[in-house]
């Protein structure tokens, strides 16, 4: 990749390897453009890693009568589900009843969101009787139950997928970095012209034509845009949102709970994800963009309390594996304050008057739609010849069909698809690379030595929390298996003894913010 950095012009040059930015590098790869995703960290390493792991239309929008956005994301939903089977399935929601309006209530609302879904729907909504609720999702508060509404949503894990978009890319031409930071904006006669990059691991600087450039880098998007227009109004309004992971007990069933109204009119999700349960999310301004942002007591507070109250075994700050942060990059509102939770999720793309496009807001969802939003604009900026979106129907890397009898059952080799035999096979090379890296943890060292070879991994993080989700599963967990992994990437890459040690002690540091 660093060598094709050479094939400078670009048609294209998307900042920001998030959902955001690496959608795009698909969209503009798959239509033939000559295409380059610069991403300064790692691929999904801030917010796009950090999400509910939910492929969903939004119920909560319903409310707020948003069907305009609810239809969009109920359609993307759909493709998504479609293009990448391997690594999107389908997730029953209960809500449960304690008051008699609330079946008739909710019933309608989760008829109209699988009308708006159409012939993309996943599942059909209904009532359940106590009983059926309490088969769902064993653990909920028995006292008062009367029943509960049963509806349906996609899940997905959101580091993978973002992988599998950097593969689909380079499967199209694309080429993508990681450790690559734009430091600086190219023009000529006023117009952007390309970006200054600084590789972060050897220090060495580039300078990189483009047709036209684009800036998908979420949080940090005011940050780009002054690169380019120093004097330029903050655009983006970042919200906060937690999550606590806890051991599958505390929703044993195959079902998530939803929890329609918490303390802040926000709704809760208890949801089962690989063997443990996910719980979130809040909803808290924040100043400033942040790369490691970390929860705040009153949003760990916020969710046990809430969770508790529909549990019949309740949480506590003992219980949690681990707990991680992660800011939605929210469309600035111009007047007033406004609750982030009233903010809509819907994007924006703007183009300065020197031409560079920038992307902001949305969600994963949405993420395709978004890439072919911004890709309007940049074909007219760059100029470039017009061509075709294929991405509504286009096949992810590692595509296999869903009810194909050799897509594996285990959720870690799941995410590879058609890849995952080859996975398999590295056990050949080394038998040792089948032990698991610990007892409390889903993984094995192939993963490990495939994510170094094959997934541009670079560092123990790249691997312990993205590649794989050592971190997110269990974070002491993750760091008793750190030494394990470091040795297996250390000779894989050639690295030596004193890149162990620096790399042990910066994942420590890191995984010590994600421990209670």
């Amino acid at each position: 990749m660093l060598e094709r950095l050479a094939e400078a012009p670009f048609d294209v040059v998307v900042v920001g390897g998030g959902a955001t930015g690496l959608g795009i590098a698909v969209d503009a790869g798959s239509r033939g453009y000559r295409t380059l995703l610069l991403e300064a960290h790692d691929f999904a390493k801030g917010t796009s890693s950090r999400s509910t792991k939910l492929v969903h239309g939004g119920v909560r929008y319903l409310e707020r009568l948003n069907l305009s956005l609810v239809m969009e994301a109920l359609r993307e939903r759909g493709l998504l589900y479609e293009n990448a089977p391997h690594l999107v399935h389908n997730l029953g929601f209960v809500v449960p009843r304690y008051r008699w309006w609330e079946g008739p209530f909710y019933g309608i609302g989760l008829k109209l969101y699988d009308a708006l879904a159409g012939r993309l729907n996943l599942s059909r909504s209904r009532r359940l009787d106590r009983e059926e609720t309490l088969a769902a999702i064993p653990n909920v508060e028995r006292e008062g139950l009367l029943g509960g509404i049963q509806y349906h949503d996609a899940q997905f894990d959101d580091a993978r997928m973002a992988i599998t978009l950097a593969r689909t890319a380079v499967d199209h031409g694309a080429v993508v970095l990681n450790q690559m930071e734009v430091t600086g904006i190219l023009k000529r006669d006023g117009q952007v012209s390309g970006v200054v990059a600084r590789d972060r691991e050897s220090g060495t600087e580039h300078e990189i034509e483009a047709r036209v450039v684009v800036n998908a880098t979420g949080v940090f998007t005011d940050t780009v845009r002054q690169l380019d227009e120093p004097d330029s109004r903050a655009m983006t309004s970042p919200s906060q949102g937690v999550h606590l992971v806890l051991d599958r007990d505390f929703q044993p069933g195959r079902h998530a709970i939803m929890v329609p109204q918490t303390d802040d009119g926000r709704v809760l999700f208890a949801l089962p994800w690989y063997d443990r349960v996910l719980v979130g999310t809040t909803d808290t301004p924040v100043p400033r963009g942040e790369i490691e942002p970390r929860a705040l007591p009153e949003e760990v507070d916020f969710i046990l309390r809430n969770a508790g109250r529909y549990m019949t075994k309740e949480p506590s700050r003992a219980d949690v594996r681990c707990v991680f942060a992660g800011q939605r990059p929210l469309v600035k509102e111009d007047a007033g304050t406004v609750a982030t939770k009233k903010i809509s999720r819907e994007h924006v793309v703007v183009v300065s008057d020197s031409g560079l496009v920038t992307i902001l807001g949305g969600k994963w969802t949405t993420y395709r739609k978004m890439a072919e939003d911004a890709m309007a604009d940049a074909v007219q900026v760059g100029d470039l010849a017009p061509r075709a979106c294929v991405t509504e129907s286009l096949r992810l890397h590692g595509y296999m069909r869903r009810d194909d009898p050799t897509l594996p059952e285990d959720e870690t080799l799941r995410a590879y698809g058609s890849e995952a035999a080859d996975v398999l096979a590295l056990v050949r090379e080394d038998p040792r690379w089948n032990e698991p890296l610990h007892p409390e943890l889903p993984y094995r060292g192939i993963h490990v030595v495939w994510a170094v070879r094959h997934e541009l991994a670079r560092t123990l993080e790249d691997v312990l929390a993205r590649r794989t989700r050592c971190l997110v599963l269990d974070a002491r967990a993750s760091v008793e298996a750190a030494p394990a992994v470091a040795a297996l990437m250390a000779a894989e890459l050639g690295r030596d003894d004193a890149w162990v040690a620096q790399e042990l002690d910066a994942y420590r540091a890191l995984a010590a913010g994600y421990v209670l």
